[in-house]
């Protein structure tokens, strides 16, 4: 059964017919066909062109780069091989007119660090000396190690900018993988906020943004040398593409003098806090050529440490606060009136009955003295008699005179927010407007331009703009009235520093000085308040005029509030002490015909 069944298993079966078995074909083996290759067109076509599509791509990416756009390629060629060197520049000097320092730069450590390397450096979280950094910088220690993690990409961060050179010795000891000290240079200001509003300050990059220091920042600054190389990987210098000489810093001469300075801030200062007033203003200027010699606000600030100091005190007021100047305008109505020829020297205005009315308008005197003379006017401080000084000439005549004493332009100062006043411009004035303006209303000035105004009485009638900073340049002038005029009005002021004038309280014992009061009332809305604003203007000495001096007492309280009892002792002070630095030979002794007032106390019924 077995071999039936493998018999059965091995057989073909039937054969086909007209098929012949091979003899060469071994028993149940199938020959292999091998099958003939074939080319297949799509697949030849799709690798051509996909070449040629690259290829493409590739010669026109480097044809965009190489001409189109080869800008990219140099600079990131550059970016590794060229470097700029610059030579660090010290910011110029700041003096007085006598070369004493009023701001100068000093070099300092600047802190930063490198926040890739210092994430480098293992555990360095548990670093005992981050802690000990924190502290240095007043500063916790996971603030501190924040900045790092958060600037970790970074190569270069500030930790703290310009700081003294203990901290720097300290942190330098600590050598921290990562923290580095820089050299710059910090502004320093010895006057300190005696002279703080004239020279100003410059922020922590050294640029200035208030007084000289930003009005003469492109002189101060300088420009640095500059080297253009190529440098290998190495950081060896091959070859030098650029070299540029920088210019040196300029320094700045002020016109100030220092010890003038400090005492007009000293005598402000005491002033102000007396009279309990908000502000204050002084200015001091050389009658011979318009310098200012002195300029000082009440309250100043600290410009070495400005921190949590109000914006408002960093104004410099007496530039850009203006105010209603009263009284001491009632100069420009004598010199009018003597310019026009309407009144002489020796004429009389008659005041009766004490008061004017202008246009149902009553305009009074402190008291009805009847027929009183030009200095009269002045010496009570007459709002009848300076008003029919100013209408007995053409109104062209008396606003022209405001124009050309520089009352309705800039001082010359020259500084960054100067401002020049508020004048009505209108072409048609009533006689109730020209007899405010009179008296010191209907316009505003600041303690500068009136301060020109009194320069241009003491010298002669010749007005000079002020200027602040010592240059060659010659000012321009101008004979805005003559000398003669100015003479006789400054001997009139003088009656106002009598024992009967308004200003009796700006005695100064050995000189002889004259000046006008002023006392105006701030303007609020729909008229005025109870605020006052106190100033006095003079010169001295009379015989030869040296010095013009404005003092501004702003808003005082208590009981003392006219400019003869508050501005006008102030101004004493200050040209007695200022007469005496400058050795200006006093030129009251034994003259007999001027009797001058001792300082008795504030008095009342003066403006």
């Amino acid at each position: 059964m077995k071999d039936w069944l493998n018999k059965k298993l091995n057989s073909k079966g039937p054969k086909k017919p007209g098929v012949k078995k091979s003899a060469a074909k071994p028993r149940g083996k199938q020959a292999k066909q091998i099958a003939k290759p074939t080319f297949n067109r799509w697949r030849f076509q799709f690798v051509i062109v996909s070449l040629a599509a690259v290829f493409t791509v590739l010669v026109s990416r480097a044809a965009y780069l190489q001409i189109i756009q080869p800008e990219r390629l140099i600079k990131e060629g550059d970016n590794r091989t060229v470097r700029v060197k610059k030579t660090s520049v010290q910011r110029g000097m700041i003096t007085d007119r006598n070369g004493v320092e009023l701001a100068v730069s000093v070099p300092v450590q600047t802190i930063w660090a490198d926040p890739k390397r210092a994430l480098e450096y293992p555990e360095y979280e548990n670093d005992v000396r981050w802690k000990a950094l924190a502290k240095v910088l007043e500063m916790e220690e996971e603030e501190l190690i924040s900045r790092i993690n958060i600037n970790q990409n970074k190569r270069f961060i500030y930790l703290k900018r310009k700081t003294n050179p203990v901290v720097a010795d300290y942190v330098d000891a600590l050598d921290i993988p990562g923290v580095h000290l820089r050299e710059e240079s910090k502004r320093y200001y010895p006057a300190g906020e005696i002279a703080a509003h004239v020279v100003g300050f410059t922020n922590i990059d050294g640029k200035g943004i208030e007084g000289v220091e930003l009005r003469y920042d492109d002189w101060l600054v300088g420009t640095p040398s500059r080297r253009k190389v190529i440098k290998d990987a190495k950081g060896r210098e091959i070859e030098v593409l650029e070299e540029e000489k920088g210019s040196a810093p300029k320094n700045v001469r002020l016109t100030i003098d220092q010890r003038i300075q400090a005492l007009v801030y000293q005598e402000l200062k005491k002033a102000v806090q007396t009279f309990e007033a908000a502000s204050g203003s002084a200015i001091v200027v050389d009658v011979e050529n318009a310098e200012v010699l002195a300029m000082v606000n009440s309250p100043s600030f600290n410009p070495n440490n400005r921190v949590n100091v109000a914006i408002h005190r960093f104004r410099n007021r007496a530039i850009t606060d203006t105010f209603e100047p009263g009284s001491t305008m009632k100069p420009l109505s004598v010199i009018n009136a003597l310019d026009y020829g309407s009144f002489g020297t020796l004429d009389l205005v008659d005041t009766s009955p004490g008061y004017i009315r202008i246009g149902g308008r009553r305009i009074p005197d402190a008291k009805n003295r009847g027929m009183i003379s030009l200095a009269d006017v002045l010496k009570y401080s007459s709002n009848v008699g300076s008003t029919k000084l100013a209408l007995s000439t053409p109104k062209e005549s008396f606003l022209s005179l405001f124009y050309r004493m520089g009352l309705v332009d800039s001082s010359g100062i020259d500084l960054v927010g100067e401002s020049t006043g508020l004048f009505n411009d209108a072409r048609r004035w009533s006689d109730s407007e020209i007899a405010s303006l009179s008296f010191g209303y209907n316009i505003s000035v600041t303690a500068a331009q009136l301060a020109r105004m009194y320069t241009t009485i003491a010298a002669g009638g010749v007005s000079k703009p002020l200027s602040i900073v010592k240059t060659d340049i010659e000012k321009p002038q101008e004979q805005i009235f003559s000398e003669d005029i100015a003479r006789d009005v400054l001997n009139m002021m003088e009656s106002v520093i009598s024992a009967e004038g308004s200003g009796k309280n700006a005695v100064v014992k050995g000189y002889r000085v004259a000046g006008k009061t002023g006392t105006s009332q701030k303007a609020t809305a729909g008229g005025y308040g109870h605020d006052y604003v106190n100033t006095f203007a003079g010169i001295g000495p009379v015989s030869d005029p040296r010095l013009a001096v404005v003092v501004v007492i702003n808003d005082p309280k208590g009981d003392y509030y006219y400019g003869g009892e508050t501005a006008a002792p102030t101004f004493g002070k200050i040209m007695r002490e200022s007469l005496r630095m400058l050795n200006v030979a006093p030129d009251a002794q034994g003259d007999k015909k001027i009797q001058l007032a001792e300082l008795k106390g504030p008095s009342s019924n003066v403006n």
